[in-house]
């Protein structure tokens, strides 16, 4: 069974930047497309970004599409979140996500994966 751990979030202001990483232990890292998902208060889970197996293969919700960038050093067994140009509404819960069946892109769906970090708190001022 993989165990994920996210880092990186904090309070940033709005035209700020944050990188989160989420980094996986307990099995083969290179088994797993990876998402990045979301979740604000009294909102359900969101899809943003997610990336196949060996980092060829990305896909990402509109909302974020030119801001946010995902990536991964599998020797590290790390998945990475840059993300830049952060707006209010990009306040939220953001927890990465481990998919062992995909083998392009991690799917949108969370109902898709299979192993679940705990989450890290992203918090944009205006």
């Amino acid at each position: 069974q993989v165990q994920m751990a996210e880092s990186g979030g904090g309070l940033v202001q709005a035209g700020g930047s944050l990188r989160l990483s989420c980094a996986a232990s307990g099995g083969t890292f290179t088994n797993y497309a990876m998402g990045w998902f979301r979740q604000a208060p009294g909102k359900e889970r969101e899809f943003v970004a997610a990336i196949s197996w060996g980092g060829h293969y990305t896909n990402y919700a509109n909302s974020v599409k030119d801001r946010f960038t995902v990536s991964r050093v599998n020797a590290k067994n790390t998945v990475y979140l840059q993300m830049n140009s952060l707006e209010p509404e990009d306040t939220a819960v953001y927890y990465c996500a481990a998919d062992k069946r995909s083998r392009g892109a991690g799917p949108p769906s969370p109902y898709e994966y299979d192993y679940w970090g705990q989450g890290t708190q992203v918090t944009v001022s205006s």
